[in-house]
């Protein structure tokens, strides 16, 4: 539900988290780069993206009375976008290592950037390695695969981007890094490759906890099946409610801007699990 407590809470959080990085605000803007950044964020959790109303909402309830029209509003966004995932980022670090969280789930999911019938007019990617099979739902998808890590209560602690055709094992390595030694991390089939997990175990004490396929060199056991069932739960319902904030259509005029507001819907589920 939103209320003057939740934004307060929310522009708090990215307030200390710019003051955390030493970010500097050009003195001649009336804006602030974090008042941005909050305001992304609302109409992301709020309001499935839209900027407009995002920034209406936060101009008419006096929290922002000098905000930028929309268009100024893009701009200052786009010129943020990166830094919007450090400071995502910046959050899962502190999950990491200051908690001393333990268990991990890995996970992947589609966002398509047009219907397959569009494929050949899309402006944004342009190449099959977009061209992307979902086995779950059985069907081709033209887009990227959002790659995401969530601790065990199912709060995105890392997460990034690839093509749609690329295979989820490829992913693995880049990102599990940084998790501290004896961290146990679930994940389904697609994530099978045992030198891998060989070498995770060996070098950074990772226990990778891989469901395996029927015809895996190394069966689970009834009670391991269970324990990964039901770890794998808790990351479908945080794709869930990503996918929940999303709007019926992801609208953006270059790939970019495209990936910020992915990157807005990822940090927005990771903000709103954090302030409740």
């Amino acid at each position: 539900m939103l209320t003057r407590d939740k934004i307060i809470s929310i522009f708090c959080l990215i307030d200390d988290l710019f003051i955390g990085i030493n970010h500097k605000d050009d003195s001649r803007r009336n804006v602030s780069d974090s008042e941005i950044a909050v305001t992304a964020i609302v109409s992301a959790i709020y309001f499935g993206g839209n900027q407009y109303h995002a920034i209406h909402l936060m101009k008419s309830m006096g929290f922002v009375p000098k905000m930028v029209d929309k268009s100024r509003f893009n701009r200052r966004l786009h010129a943020i976008g990166r830094l919007l995932y450090d400071l995502f980022a910046q959050v899962g670090h502190y999950l990491k290592q200051m908690r001393c969280e333990m268990h991990y789930i890995i996970d992947s999911f589609p966002v398509a950037v047009c219907d397959n019938i569009r494929i050949m007019k899309s402006k944004l990617i342009k190449g099959n390695k977009w061209r992307g099979y979902t086995a779950s739902m059985k069907r081709f998808f033209y887009g990227v695969k959002v790659q995401l890590l969530t601790t065990g209560t199912g709060i995105p602690v890392a997460f990034f981007f690839t093509p749609g055709k690329q295979a989820d094992v490829k992913a693995l390595a880049k990102i599990i890094r940084e998790l501290p030694p004896e961290a146990c991390v679930y994940g389904d089939s697609a994530y099978t490759d045992y030198k891998k997990e060989d070498d995770l175990f060996a070098n950074d004490l990772i226990f990778m906890k891989i469901q395996r396929k029927s015809n895996s060199k190394r069966k689970d056991t009834k009670q391991q099946i269970q324990e990964k069932l039901k770890m794998r739960k808790r990351v479908e319902t945080s794709i869930s409610d990503i996918k929940k904030l999303f709007p019926r259509t992801i609208h953006a005029v270059t790939l970019n801007g495209f990936l910020i507001k992915l990157i807005l819907f990822v940090f927005g589920l990771q903000i709103n699990k954090i302030t409740n």
